[in-house]
């Protein structure tokens, strides 16, 4: 196959219809718009316009707050810890927290904190102290010896002015 013998499937592309062309084009005059209006102008966007009458978002009661950013995690997989602590840049006999994470190369940052995720075999008992851990690295670890520690994540305040 060449370049030249690229072609996309039959019936694949199909042409634009072009409006405004006259009467006679099926959709001329009015171009599948109706008869004036806001819908029938271009650029309007009236959703959740019900006519005049009050919107239902606005006659319904405000109810609580959701925080429009979620907590930013770096995530770090248990195969990775695993994998450093082979090659020495870890040490299992201590405890492993987020600046260690971040100094061996886990993780470049620790945003609002480090979660570990799994799943992974272990057999070393390793101390983990960081701000989440999925379910099966916290079974596979505690199965192992080892401990599992959570902090609080840090808030994103903290978060922006670290560099």
């Amino acid at each position: 196959m060449r370049l030249n013998e690229l072609a996309p499937a039959p019936g694949a592309k199909k042409k634009a219809r072009r409006v405004g062309r006259g009467i006679g084009s099926g959709k001329g005059k009015t171009c599948g718009r109706g008869h004036k209006g806001a819908k029938a102008r271009a650029g309007t966007a009236i959703k959740g316009f019900e006519g005049g009458q009050m919107p239902i978002y606005r006659r319904l009661p405000k109810r609580g707050f959701r925080l429009h950013v979620g907590k930013r995690f770096a995530e770090v997989r248990l195969s990775r810890i695993l994998e450093l602590l082979d090659k020495g840049r870890l040490d299992a006999t201590k405890v492993i927290d987020e600046d260690a994470l971040v100094a061996a190369g886990a993780a470049r940052r620790k945003k609002q904190g480090i979660r570990v995720l799994g799943p992974a075999d272990i057999d070393k008992a390793i101390q983990l102290k960081v701000s989440h851990v999925s379910a099966s690295v916290k079974e596979a670890i505690e199965k192992a010896g080892g401990k599992v520690e959570i902090i609080a994540p840090r808030t994103a305040k903290a978060e922006n002015t670290e560099a």
